[in-house]
């Protein structure tokens, strides 16, 4: 019998671990006899690792299920309240935070002013809003698994450094490096579209679907890509710029430098420029001050603010036809402040996709369309932490 090294038997074990634990929070209630079916492992090794899980608070015993004759089994159940995460999502002017249990459920939120874009300044204001958390939340140092952090630009998640920030002009920042020394926990920041596509992947629309897309639309667009269960970042974290994809070469000058990006024509600051532009040919009447003035106007049969959500709907169902006839992912997911707009974009959206993606693959892909609210982006930074407590190490990299 060979004799494996012991970082090998180490490695063996928290693979194990994370199967059982991802079977029972996917599948739960259910007996251990189920999960040694459904994980290939043995009675034996499911029957230590449940063991070692119930004694770590993270899944209960929780009621007895049906017998078939013999002695009714014991159901496993997995814990929410078993550890807690923090996620942060960092915005220009603020920063908005949830404690979430282990089934990403809000337990408490705040969103805290950010005034200053000094890197020691942003790092003090999160280790308060950390602190804050704990205390209200009543957590114990034991239960607390980690903090999230989600924001936009192009991040090295591996290392938890901020390769660039568009927002606060930030290059090269060991964030996470300086987060761990102050708060003493495990840290995880990626960029802010991928912790909500990593949310869907393990809470939401995306269970159990290994090829799928995520879609934000709002004050930028931006996209996150699952590629075989795996996100995709590409090769230093620059993947999945989708709002500057080039829908038109000599169009409107993008904050990015380049002309003609699909940002211009989808994103909310696009949409308020070209009412602008309308209100000055005076195909809009009235004043236009905010997305929603925009929103009613179109709403209540304002031509001019229907060509508007018009257009954006037909340019971003060109960009969506792209990636189909690219990727062909099972499966996006369209959420972000952006769809309050509903049918107003959504229907010139479907009927650019069906008359520009390929006849054959169009039936492959379903588009859906997620409801919004103000915790996404909370609870998605947050998934950066729970993704690590039931992924397995070989899929994560954790490899030590």
């Amino acid at each position: 019998m060979p004799v494996h090294p012991r970082g090998n038997r180490k490695l063996i074990q928290a693979i194990n671990r994370s199967a059982v634990l991802n079977v029972i929070k996917t599948h739960g209630p259910i007996s251990r006899t189920e999960v040694a079916k459904r994980t290939g492992l043995s009675a034996a090794t499911v029957s230590g690792i449940t063991a070692n899980l119930i004694d770590n608070g993270l899944i209960l015993e929780k009621e007895v299920g049906d017998s078939s004759g013999g002695r009714r089994p014991i159901l496993l159940v997995l814990n929410p309240h078993g550890g807690f995460v923090v996620g942060l999502k960092l915005a220009e002017n603020r920063i908005t935070g949830a404690l979430t249990d282990l089934e990403a459920n809000v337990i408490v939120k705040l969103t805290r002013e950010l005034r200053d874009h000094q890197i020691d300044q942003v790092v003090n204001t999160i280790e308060q809003i950390v602190n804050h958390f704990l205390s209200e939340g009543n957590i114990l140092e034991e239960q607390f698994l980690g903090v999230g952090i989600g924001l936009a630009g192009i991040i090295d998640s591996a290392a938890g450094t901020l390769r660039y920030s568009p927002i606060f002009g930030w290059h090269d920042i060991p964030l996470g490096e300086l987060l761990e020394s102050k708060l003493q926990v495990p840290i995880y920041i990626d960029n802010d579209v991928n912790t909500l596509t990593i949310t869907e992947q393990w809470f939401g629309k995306g269970q159990g679907i290994d090829n799928f897309l995520t879609i934000t639309i709002g004050r930028g667009v931006g996209m996150g890509i699952v590629v075989n269960g795996q996100i995709y970042h590409g090769g230093k974290g620059g993947a999945g710029e989708f709002g500057h994809t080039v829908v038109e070469p000599d169009g409107q000058l993008c904050e990015c430098g380049k002309r003609g990006c699909l940002e211009t024509y989808v994103a909310d600051p696009a949409l308020m420029r070209l009412a602008g532009e309308a209100i000055k040919r005076q195909e809009i009447s009235g004043k236009i001050g905010t997305m929603d003035d925009l929103l009613e106007k179109a709403r209540f049969g304002d031509p001019g603010a229907v060509r508007i959500f018009t257009r954006a709907g037909e340019v971003l169902g060109l960009g969506v036809s792209n990636l189909i006839n690219v990727l062909s992912p099972d499966l996006i997911i369209i959420s972000g402040e952006g769809v309050r707009a509903g049918d107003l974009l959504f229907n010139p959206m479907y009927e650019s996709i069906e008359r520009n993606v390929m006849t054959d693959l169009a039936s492959d892909t379903e588009v859906q369309i997620d409801a919004w609210d103000d915790d996404a982006w909370a609870r998605g930074a947050a998934g950066l932490v729970l993704r690590q407590l039931f992924e397995s190490p070989i899929s994560s990299g954790r490899l030590e």
